[in-house]
């Protein structure tokens, strides 16, 4: 059956036409936009396109913060039969932006205000792109520059004469036909263009709604950038193929301001939903503690027994209850009342929970949002797979795990000799499914590697247990080596030590068929300590992992650094070692650090007091 982005977009068009589409903060307060409205405008700006000579099948860029006009302008694009290469407004260096607009061959942009310098500055170096559409009104533009107001005018007279023949484009657009060309982060030397057709979209629309119900009118706050295709499934078609409503972030003249914005646009459009990736998880729990310490001795102890209670009582959510805990309940109930309560409400009052996607959620994070009322349902999912292949629902979830796969979805889980493994046996995870990408733009060599027989191998360790959940516990390619030969995988182990310490704000483990583990360490740059403190803090922070200690048993000790090297700076996109969705690049801190690696392989290197950590500025 043939069912593209538009024709769920007209789909719902049809069923909500007066239903609340997307609201903008304009003027100090959220305004809403219908869905007819919005069609109105998509396909106004999509007809602006054809007038400037913008034709089917051709490649056109958005780069942009999240705003009405960003979805609006993907809509028009569609509407135009064109693709969208979106673009993250996280791209600073030249060279980056550059790369993508040459690769994908883009020949149109929309542009905000804010983005425009960066594009200005290579702007000599993109003879492909005819027109620059401005969202933001200039005080003068440039050749080739166009404020998207003129762009609307224009389509509106196009229409007049040429709407029968626009209306056919659309309709033109077949199932395989390439919606998006989406940039992955770049772990390796280039970045890699994920072509995902109109179909992969509709399908993992369809796949993520068998775990998930969204009810027509439900709000969804979209904080992530909506250049990534787990904003684009989850954040906005998903919602617009139910009724739902979708609101942005207000934005600031910066990029601090727009996140100062956040819980003000919170506390104002009052989400039931939110989207939320790790970093973002442990801000909003760094924030509750800082409000909950800022009221006093008493709340802080009273607002930490009762949360201990409370994840007593859940467990892994799934059991909450079970055994002796159930007589817990009276006092989680009234604890929940008097205390939780009031955290609800200063997110919004009405936010039912997040939907987490990203790199692994660290369980005790997942356990402190679940012990709020505000739970954090983990899934799983990349680009290549548009992106979701599981998640954890409010029906059917186990904290920990990456929930259950999506619907219909063939899995796989293979050993290195590419053997099938067994329930409970980790191994990479490889799906074959309608949301599996159409290959990597102008790059077969990767696509025949990644995809082969249909099958899309994910490059992800993980298992399924007995009930049918997925365990995802870091990339298969990545793994501790032992000098046994014995693997490991050591996201967990990373996210979890930088998550329950206040003092390791990054960390990579190390060990390639060696004798024992060691770790690249970023402390907090505002510790007010001597160098041989600093070290000791952090060395009693990995201890907690070890025999005797608080977390002992938590994770193989061998894995466990016996040594570590602390880093002169932070881990950043800037310095490569970290990409735009804010993943590690393992083999760029490798790269970096490779002394230091082999350094910490000596005797000397072994004992934490040694020359590095003691001899050089902890920046």
């Amino acid at each position: 059956m043939k069912r593209t982005l538009i024709d769920l977009f007209e789909e719902s068009v049809s069923k909500f036409p007066d239903y609340t589409l997307l609201m903008e903060k304009q003027d100090g307060e959220f305004k809403p936009t219908t869905y007819s409205q919005t069609k109105v405008l998509a396909e106004q700006f999509g007809a602006g396109l054809c007038s400037l000579g913008f034709s089917k099948k051709t490649n056109a860029s958005i780069l942009s913060e999240g705003r009405n006009l960003w979805i609006i302008g993907e809509l028009a694009i569609f509407y135009a039969a064109g693709i969208n290469v979106p673009l993250s407004v996280k791209l600073e260096e030249s060279s980056d932006l550059l790369f993508r607009l040459l690769h994908a061959d883009v020949t149109l942009m929309m542009v905000s205000g804010r983005q425009l310098s960066k594009i200005r500055a290579i702007k000599e170096k993109l003879p492909l792109i005819k027109h620059f559409i401005i969202f933001d009104k200039q005080e003068s533009y440039l050749e080739r520059e166009i404020y998207y107001e003129d762009v609307m005018k224009m389509g509106k007279d196009y229409l007049l004469t040429n709407r029968e023949t626009f209306k056919e484009l659309a309709k033109s657009i077949q199932n395989d036909d390439y919606a998006t060309i989406t940039y992955t982060s770049g772990t390796t030397a280039d970045p890699k263009g994920v072509i995902l057709t109109h179909r992969n979209y509709t399908a993992n629309v369809e796949q993520s709604l068998t775990c998930m119900d969204i009810p027509s009118k439900y709000k969804n706050l979209i904080i992530l950038p909506l250049d990534h295709c787990f904003a684009h499934v989850v954040g906005f078609y998903i919602m617009i193929s139910q009724g739902a409503i979708v609101a942005t972030v207000q934005q600031g003249r910066s990029a601090i301001e727009s996140l100062k914005n956040i819980p003000l646009n919170i506390q104002e459009f009052k989400p039931n939903l939110l989207l939320s990736v790790p970093a973002l998880a442990k801000s909003f729990k760094k924030n509750i503690e800082q409000s909950v310490k800022a009221k006093g001795k008493f709340t802080e102890k009273l607002f930490f027994f009762a949360l201990n209670l409370a994840v007593t009582y859940n467990k892994d959510g799934w059991n909450r209850g079970s055994g002796w805990t159930f007589v817990l309940y009276p006092l989680k109930a009234l604890f929940d009342i008097l205390i939780f309560s009031k955290v609800r409400i200063a997110m919004g009052g009405e936010l039912k929970f997040f939907v987490g996607g990203g790199a692994l959620l660290d369980k005790e994070l997942q356990k402190f949002f679940y012990a709020i009322g505000l739970p954090m349902y983990q899934g799983y999912g990349l680009s290549e797979a548009t992106p979701v292949i599981s998640a954890n629902t409010p029906a059917r979830h186990k904290l920990g795990s990456s929930g259950i796969l999506v619907k219909p979805l063939d899995i796989k889980i293979l050993d290195t000799e590419g053997r099938e493994l067994n329930i409970g046996e980790a191994g990479e995870i490889v799906i074959r499914g309608e949301n599996v990408m159409a290959g990597y733009w102008k790059n077969p060599k990767a696509t025949s590697e990644t995809i082969k027989d249909g099958w899309l191998y994910t490059g992800d360790l993980g298992y399924l247990d007995k009930d049918g959940f997925l365990y995802v516990q870091g990339r298969f390619k990545s793994l501790l080596i032992g000098s046994d030969g014995v693997k490991y995988s050591p996201e967990e182990i990373e996210e979890t030590m930088v998550t329950q310490s206040g003092i390791i704000q990054q960390m990579m483990l190390y060990n390639n068929q060696s004798p024992y583990t060691i770790a690249i360490i970023v402390v907090d740059k505002n510790l007010q300590y001597e160098r041989r403190e600093i070290v000791k803090m952090v060395a009693s922070e990995i201890e907690k992992y070890k025999s005797g200690g608080e977390y002992a048993g938590l994770f193989p000790e061998r894995w466990i650094p016996a040594t570590f090297v602390l880093s002169q700076e932070p881990f950043t996109e800037q310095n490569k070692m970290i990409n735009s969705t804010l993943k590690m690049v393992r083999s760029k801190v490798e790269e970096a650090y490779r002394d230091k690696i082999e350094f910490a392989y000596t005797p000397e290197g072994k004992n934490i007091y040694n020359k590095i950590n003691l001899g050089e500025v902890i920046a």
